[in-house]
């Protein structure tokens, strides 16, 4: 027999097997997260603590959603943006919390494949929409502080549904892509992903077909949404901090400075949590740390957006007293 013939057949052979192992595996139907491990005693003070923090989330954002809708002095700009940061916080996390607090209740961590990819496709769309709102509301607020004599022609009502709109768009590509190609992926098992959601990378961990390119449109995705409008929204906020020191007086330099300083940290602890997620490997420690990063931007951001962007500023509170004075006057008739 040649040498060509030999390596002709050796190549036969490596298909036939590897066409009976593929024949031989089980396609997955179903997912368990695992979610933050199997602790029995921590789970009734995990449900109680994402219990409240969820319905704390959810009044706060409707609330805030309600007051913008209902009160006229409310209808500017940055109330705008604030409205639809609102709205999208409250649909981010019920994408992830219902689904945990279901786990920790009853004990039952199973997820079906299309409800994974469904929840996977939301978990994007909601990440991707805030990393450009956020960089929209920097940019109003740079522009309110920076150059004030322009802002209301800069902000006319059709840039800003422009601006808006145009954060929606881009998540909804984003999010589209990003699940179509993970929907193109097989799953073979073993079925288990270790988070407390279907997250992109512990599921991209069980396929058994080639990822490489949903990693690398993954990895493009990173540079060119989130590493951008994080430079971008930082750029906005230096400016902002370096208009504010030039303020002469004192108690208006400390009161917008204390404003400014807790929109950036609110801002940076959402993008680093985010960036260092999907940069430090999900194995071992690592994926612990990973899983407690990822609290971060799905649980406490969306907790205390409404407190630092909308609760603290002085017009809401001014509509919150009067709405809670015609409540009361209504109650007592």
């Amino acid at each position: 027999m040649s040498q060509h013939q030999c390596s002709r057949t050796a190549a036969l052979q490596r298909k036939l097997i590897e066409n009976v192992e593929w024949s031989n595996q089980t396609f997955i139907t179903e997912f368990i997260l695992l979610g933050f491990g199997n602790l029995p005693e921590l789970q009734t003070p995990l449900f109680l603590l994402f219990l409240v923090i969820y319905i704390v989330t959810m009044a706060e954002n409707i609330l805030t959603l309600a007051l913008l809708v209902t009160n006229r002095h409310l209808h500017t700009p940055m109330y705008f943006f604030l409205g639809n940061l609102s709205c999208l916080e409250t649909c981010y996390t019920s994408t992830v919390l219902p689904r945990m607090l279901a786990s920790l209740l009853t004990g039952d961590r199973t997820i079906s494949y299309s409800g994974c990819i469904t929840q996977l496709y939301f978990f994007v769309f909601m990440v991707t929409a805030e990393c450009f709102l956020l960089l929209v509301m920097s940019y109003d607020r740079y522009v309110a502080i920076c150059n004030p004599l322009n802002y209301a022609a800069l902000m006319r009502s059709w840039v800003r549904i422009q601006l808006v709109s145009g954060s929606w768009i881009m998540a909804f590509f984003t999010s589209t892509l990003i699940t179509l190609l993970m929907a193109r992926l097989t799953f073979c098992g073993p079925n288990s992903i270790d988070h407390f959601f279907c997250d992109f990378a512990p599921m991209l961990k069980l396929s058994c077909s080639d990822t490489s390119l949903i990693e690398l449109v993954n990895l493009l995705l990173c540079f060119a949404i989130i590493v951008p409008t994080f430079l971008l929204t930082l750029m906005c906020y230096v400016c902002i901090i370096v208009t504010i020191l030039r303020i002469p007086s004192t108690t208006e330099r400390h009161k917008a400075f204390s404003t400014c300083s807790s929109h950036l940290i609110v801002v940076v602890i959402f993008y680093v949590s985010l960036i260092v997620s999907y940069m430090i490997p999900t194995a071992g420690p690592a994926g612990d740390l990973h899983k407690v990063f990822s609290v971060f931007y799905t649980v406490l951001t969306p907790l205390v957006n409404p407190l630092i962007y909308s609760l603290r500023n002085k017009e809401v509170k001014e509509a919150l007293k009067k709405a809670g004075g015609k409540l009361t006057a209504f109650i007592s008739r």
